[in-house]
């Protein structure tokens, strides 16, 4: 028998805050966390010159120095403190679990820290190791997050890494799920992180996939689903759930955020960066299949809306052969821009936010719905009330990587 699944605790660090009070005045501002990065205009061929960098936050010195920190980048820095957070939030912060080898860790960014890896570029270049240390590999490696979370924390659970671009995070998210449904674990740290470099937006330039027409105006992109859109906003931060049986966090009266019911990825099987409809509608289909929901059950679904147009097409239309055109949906990356590894955690963790407070952020700089995607209740103006039992958030990440979560209001 499959065991229930829920939510405990939270550790977010965003571009929008690290609290929920904080973020949700962010996204009722009608602004977003878009800003010029003005070192990006000093290298040359690189077009974008906008990005959401995560909002400053503390590292206690007491826990965070150099000894225990070696071995970190950004991006681990980021992720094994949220995680810590999200310990912390679940009172689960020193608990015999943690080591007990019951609680796992699955976990995931698009890469390792940049300049770590610009460190071996200079190698070959160079051909010298000049620069090059004990742990330059480790803050390189793509399983830098999930791998310092644990030695930082002392986890002897199962490793799960989630390397998967865009849908690092809600892998994260659905494969520790399975892990505690499966009886594996007892629990799970779950999520993923990315810190902002322009080598990241270079990989997106080289695409076409940037805005670049709103770098002198950032508040003006991205624009999802927009018809004016020009591309996506790369975004920072880092985001861990902590996901627990449900017995065992009812018999220790935790407070649960939310169930999760439904988990479905698949793949395109067909390009790398061409989105197929057709498949990322079965993966949405897949989460509901394994949640025992209909269409009619799911009222708002966050999209993974990029503002790129094959993204945004695909997405759209695939949501709209699930759904019809009365599903109510919104990206929150026209507040954050696109976070990479992190946001299918940041935007999970939000999406259960606005379930839980019955109003759903909309979209923003959605002026015109762009007539190729599908027609659905795109959510402009001051947003939705809306109160409603499930939420689904869905992301999908290059190599045609695709996933739904579905989360039940408890």
């Amino acid at each position: 028998m499959s065991r229930r699944v829920v939510v405990t605790g939270v550790g977010a660090i965003s571009p929008l805050g690290h609290d929920w009070a904080t973020v949700e005045t962010n996204l009722r501002s009608g602004r977003n966390a878009v800003q010029r990065i003005e070192p990006w205009a000093g290298y040359d061929g690189l077009n974008t010159q906008v990005g959401a960098p995560a909002l400053p936050f503390e590292l206690p010195a007491a826990r965070y120095n150099r000894k225990s920190t070696r071995s970190m980048g950004r991006v681990a820095l980021m992720a094994t403190r949220v995680s810590e957070l999200a310990l912390e939030d679940a009172g689960l912060l020193g608990d015999p679990l943690v080591k007990s080898g019951q609680m796992g860790i699955s976990y995931g960014s698009s890469s390792g820290t940049p300049s770590a890896i610009g460190d071996f570029g200079r190698m070959m270049a160079d051909k010298s190791t000049e620069g090059i240390n004990a742990t330059t590999y480790i803050k390189m490696m793509a399983h830098t997050a999930a791998v310092n979370i644990g030695v930082f924390l002392g986890l002897t659970g199962r490793i799960i890494t989630t390397t998967s671009a865009c849908t690092s995070g809600s892998q994260g998210i659905g494969y520790a799920f399975e892990a505690i449904q499966s009886g594996r674990q007892l629990a799970m740290l779950a999520g993923g992180a990315e810190e902002l470099d322009a080598t990241q937006a270079a990989v997106f330039d080289t695409l076409f996939a940037t805005s670049v027409k709103y770098n002198a105006t950032p508040e003006l992109t991205p624009r999802p689903f927009d018809t004016a859109r020009d591309g996506l906003v790369l975004g920072e931060g880092a985001c861990t759930l902590v996901l627990e049986e449900y017995e065992h966090a009812k018999a220790r009266g935790a407070r649960i955020y939310a169930e999760i019911v439904g988990y479905g990825t698949n793949s395109d099987g067909a390009h790398v960066t061409h989105p197929q409809a057709e498949t990322m509608a079965q993966a949405i289909r897949l989460s509901m299949a394994d949640a025992g929901l209909q269409p009619a059950d799911i009222p708002y679904v966050n999209a993974h809306g990029t503002a790129t147009e094959q993204g945004d097409v695909a997405e759209s239309q695939a949501t709209n052969c699930v759904f019809g055109p009365q599903v109510a949906i919104s990206s929150l990356k026209s507040y954050m821009g696109h976070t990479l590894g992190a946001c299918g955690a940041l935007e999970a963790w939000m999406t259960i936010e606005m379930m839980n407070r019955g109003w759903f952020a909309p979209t923003l700089n959605l002026a015109q719905v762009d007539e190729r995607c599908g027609e659905l209740d795109y959510l402009t103006g001051a947003g939705r009330d809306l109160q409603t039992e499930f939420v689904m958030s869905n992301n999908f990440a290059f190599g045609g990587i695709n996933t739904s979560l579905i989360f039940k209001r408890v």
